[in-house]
């Protein structure tokens, strides 16, 4: 969904941190300028909904901050003007905007003036939250086997408390549909929605993606940035791919959690804000805390609530619900009306292992309808053979059905090592008569992650198991 943006261009800091509150609770991401200069650089690399400017509080600025304006129309959007009553013009500069507006500033007037300028362009700022919430509601009808039921009334519990919640599961199962529906059922449901995705930059990149930064704070920072937590003010932040985030963010988004504030990068104060954290990650993030990978404190004050999305093969039921409501969404989108998938394919589809899960039978279902070949004829894919094993279809080569069925170098090495692994837990205990503070110092490992080592190995079960036959 494309980001409802503001520009204020305001010189009072007192009136521009009220206008600035007043736009992000209705869900606009905003941008704040005190000067020609600064708008002038907010107009260079982004594109607004709409930019209010009160002009009678910009000076000597006036005259080059609507040249701005007008050459730049279609980055600032239609334009909001606030001045003194009876002021037309100044220093002989014609006002044009969509609006104008007098002193003092009636908030329920603002609220009429963004409604008749920024409406009217919906359909290029995306899905309006209401289209979006539908979606999200038609698409969750769909979930039907147990665990999903299971995971839909966690959703619902979890939307009417503001606590931090965490989303697990493979790639592709649908993590953010959970994350937007509990923002979309929640009491934030009319603030804004971001989302940051951990593993897509750089440390130093999403720290002033999180945290924004303030003009001159290194080289190249020409303007200051509004970070995604100050965007995300009211609303819900989601912080997709939790499990690649850096140690060094990691302190600082506990810090975050914690006190509800952060610094920009440069700054010498901090800021509050009001936000919703919902996270997700594809890792095992309590093997991660055993080995030192993620923060132990951090993992709890994320895993308040926690959804696990199960990956579609243990949901079959869901497949062919799913395939028609893609073919449904898609069909359309594309000019293919009338597309339909045969019962014999939704078969085949329904015995397909889905390593990419519902993501890849999205994007399986938009190349039926984009090729016009609802038989798949044209389009690979493993099918399920008599003994419910998967095999290739015989458009793959010998090589790559040998690549199925044997275990390659990598994996070989990985399950050498895990037995290594084990015999030298399994001796160490012994030799400790199963102390584990002295066995943990002996292998030079953490207590806690000789207590998951043990678990994942088995080693504690198989203890019991002796006890109980002796």
């Amino acid at each position: 969904m494309t980001e409802r943006r503001a520009l204020v261009v305001e010189v009072d800091t007192a009136t521009q941190l009220g206008l600035l509150g007043f736009l992000r609770a209705r869900g606009f991401q905003c941008v704040a300028a005190s000067s020609s200069d600064e708008a002038q650089d907010a107009l260079t690399d982004n594109t607004f909904s709409f930019t209010l400017v009160d002009l009678s509080s910009n000076g000597g600025d006036v005259t080059e901050l609507m040249e701005c304006l007008k050459l730049r129309g279609r980055n600032s959007g239609p334009i909001i003007a606030v001045s003194n009553r009876h002021d037309d013009g100044f220093a002989g500069v014609p006002i044009e905007a969509e609006a104008m507006l007098h002193k003092p500033l009636s908030l329920d007037e603002l609220q009429q003036a963004i409604d008749k300028v920024v409406r009217p362009q919906a359909e290029a700022l995306g899905p309006a939250p209401e289209q979006l919430g539908g979606r999200i509601l038609r698409e969750m009808e769909l979930w039907c086997s147990p665990k999903m039921l299971e995971a839909r009334q966690i959703i619902r519990e979890a939307a009417r408390v503001d606590v931090t919640v965490l989303v697990t599961g493979e790639t592709g199962t649908g993590k953010e549909l959970v994350a937007r529906a509990i923002h979309h059922f929640s009491s934030r449901r009319a603030g804004p929605f971001v989302k940051v995705n951990c593993a897509a930059m750089p440390r130093e990149l999403l720290e002033s993606e999180l945290f924004g930064y303030e003009r001159g704070a290194f080289t190249g920072a020409h303007k200051l940035k509004i970070g995604k937590f100050e965007a995300a003010h009211r609303g819900t932040i989601f912080l997709d791919e939790i499990g690649d985030l850096h140690p060094a963010l990691q302190a600082k988004l506990l810090h975050v959690l914690q006190d509800g504030e952060f610094s920009r990068i440069g700054a010498k104060s901090t800021l509050s804000v009001d936000v919703r954290v919902l996270a997700a990650t594809n890792q095992d993030l309590e093997k991660a805390v055993a080995e030192g990978r993620f923060r132990e404190d951090l993992y709890y004050r994320l895993n308040v609530i926690h959804v696990l999305v199960p990956p579609l093969r243990e949901r079959a039921t869901e497949i062919p619900l799913l395939a028609n409501y893609f073919v449904e969404r898609y069909a359309k989108l594309y000019r293919r009306d009338g597309f339909t998938v045969p019962l014999s394919v939704l078969e085949r589809l329904t015995r397909h292992r889905y390593p990419g899960n519902v993501r890849e039978l999205e994007n399986l279902v938009k190349r039926m309808i984009v090729l016009d070949d609802p038989f798949l004829a044209r389009i690979p894919l493993p099918h399920v053979g008599s003994n419910g094993g998967q095999s290739l279809s015989s458009a793959s080569s010998p090589e790559a059905s040998l690549a199925t069925l044997e275990p390659s170098l990598k994996e070989i090495g990985r399950r050498a090592s895990q037995v290594a692994e084990r015999e030298a837990i399994a001796k160490t205990l012994e030799q400790t008569a199963w102390n584990r503070v002295r066995a943990a110092r002996m292998l030079r490992i953490s207590y806690r992650a000789l207590l998951y080592k043990i678990k994942e190995a088995g080693l504690d079960a198989e203890r019991s198991s002796a006890r109980s036959a002796s």
